[in-house]
């Protein structure tokens, strides 16, 4: 059994990118900084790292990148969505139920990653 996995998000400033994450997206900061070229965040379970370009230089991997967060209902979909449409994220997409059965909608960061918040309805009656 696997663990969660993290994902490295790629910013031009870890500094700024965490204070967007956490100030806006309510994500707690952890650990690190601009110098040390990564740094922590966490909400809930869902953990994760935010690099900047010298730390991902020797890897050779660029953004921007597209996460998904999975929550456990619609209503929690659409409790996200009002939170962060409200702290004034950019959002790109509002919730929609999608013909795959996903109700999903999409964010974006400072840097142009995507996050895609969804739950997967295919088993509710």
């Amino acid at each position: 059994m696997f663990p969660a996995a993290v994902p490295e998000i790629p910013a031009a400033s870890v500094d700024k990118a965490a204070a967007y994450y956490v100030n806006t997206l309510g994500f707690t900061f952890d650990w690190g900084d601009e110098q040390g070229a990564i740094a922590g965040i966490s909400r809930g379970n869902c953990r994760l790292f935010i690099t900047n370009h010298p730390f991902r230089r020797s890897y050779g991997n660029t953004g921007p990148i597209l996460f998904w967060l999975n929550l456990e209902s619609k209503a929690e979909v659409d409790e996200l969505f009002e939170e962060w449409n409200t702290a004034h994220a950019k959002i790109v997409s509002e919730p929609e139920d999608k013909p795959w059965k996903l109700r999903e909608f999409l964010a974006a960061d400072l840097d142009g990653n995507f996050i895609r918040v969804f739950y997967d309805f295919r088993s509710d009656v």
